[in-house]
């Protein structure tokens, strides 16, 4: 009986913490060293579509978030059980019905902001970094890592999409979540450029952004 005790305690001492390193490596990497956006290059299409104004940027966000993690636990909770030849399809129809609950949610409680994103939140289906990471990862990994990855690189994703949509909001209209910052500073003669509105504006940041990033973790040389 003391054979069985000491055998199960071996057991725990040996469990992983739950943010051990490596774990911690899973959740954070893809905020900065391994970014979907500035380094895998992924997702670009939404960063340039739907950051013309911070605020459905947001709510675009929590969405990417919301699907990414909960198709990565459902992905991971029944990998076992998913024929290799139906894979992309099983993952594609978690995905889909996440998006539908969104959409769905969106359409109930805050119907202005569905108008504004109810086709973009649809696009969320094809994002390939959310199916990137369910093919690249959940499919094979226990669900709480699964999570991990799939938080990490959607806050990862999350963060670019909303610096974009700052700068081009305030480098654009003068304005940040509807305030008019230039003029709350004393600036209220700063000259807006309307081309930050425009789509070579999301471009132009977008570039800079993935510039500085990508020399910062060594992939451009000075």
């Amino acid at each position: 009986m003391s054979e069985v005790k000491e055998k199960e305690v071996v057991k725990v001492k040996k469990s992983e913490a739950l943010l051990s390193k490596r774990r911690r490596n899973i959740l954070i990497d893809p905020l900065d060293d391994n970014n979907p956006v500035t380094i895998q290059v992924l997702g670009i299409c939404s960063a340039l579509a739907v950051t013309i104004k911070l605020e459905p940027t947001i709510v675009m966000s929590l969405s990417v978030v919301f699907v990414m993690i909960f198709s990565s636990l459902l992905t991971s909770l029944v990998r076992d059980y998913i024929p290799t030849r139906v894979r992309i399809i099983v993952q594609l129809a978690i995905i889909a019905s996440l998006v539908t609950l969104v959409s769905e949610f969106l359409k109930a409680f805050n119907y202005e902001m569905f108008k504004v994103l109810g086709a973009f939140v649809g696009l969320i289906i094809t994002n390939c970094i959310i199916l990137g990471r369910l093919e690249a990862y959940a499919m094979g990994n226990k669900p709480y890592d699964s999570v991990l990855d799939a938080l990490g690189s959607s806050v990862g994703y999350a963060w670019i999409i909303l610096a974009v949509a700052f700068f081009r909001e305030l480098l654009g209209s003068g304005s940040v979540l509807g305030y008019k910052v230039f003029e709350m500073i004393g600036w209220s003669s700063f000259p807006t450029n309307g081309l930050f509105v425009d789509s070579i504006g999301a471009f132009i940041i977008l570039g800079l952004i993935i510039w500085v990033q990508r020399s910062r973790n060594g992939y451009v040389e000075n």
